[in-house]
């Protein structure tokens, strides 16, 4: 699990690297600003939770299996698809039923959070 989650961080600060030269460059002339902002906004929390599995890559790695670990992992991938996807959907014109996605997204990055909670819990006596 420690690799797919190395994988999926390095792919997802590739992609938002580009994503946000590409906005910056490519978009700023021709969006509207809010709709930059959103795309911007996506482009961040990607980032974040990019660098998170890779913090989450290397717990794994040093601490070995935790079904708390996995889930916060799937839950930020699943967040980025769904918040950050979202919102680069709808700033570049997609479907306008793509904005509810995004709190779903948002709701998926606080759960992958509350489960880095919880292994925080059980295994570091906080």
């Amino acid at each position: 699990m420690p690799a797919v989650f190395l994988l999926i961080s390095a792919l997802c600060g590739l992609t938002s690297v580009a994503l946000g030269a590409f906005a910056a460059h490519g978009l700023r002339d021709r969006l509207e600003p809010v709709l930059l902002a959103a795309f911007q906004t996506g482009v961040q929390y990607q980032m974040y939770h990019a660098l998170a599995l890779l913090g989450l890559a290397a717990l794994l790695r040093i601490m070995g299996p935790s079904p708390w670990l996995s889930a916060a992992g799937w839950l930020f991938v699943a967040g980025v698809v769904l918040f950050s996807g979202s919102l680069y959907a709808l700033a570049l014109g997609g479907p306008r039923w793509l904005g509810p996605v995004t709190p779903l997204g948002g709701l998926c990055f606080l759960l992958g959070w509350a489960a880095l909670t919880v292994f925080a819990f059980k295994n570091f006596n906080v």
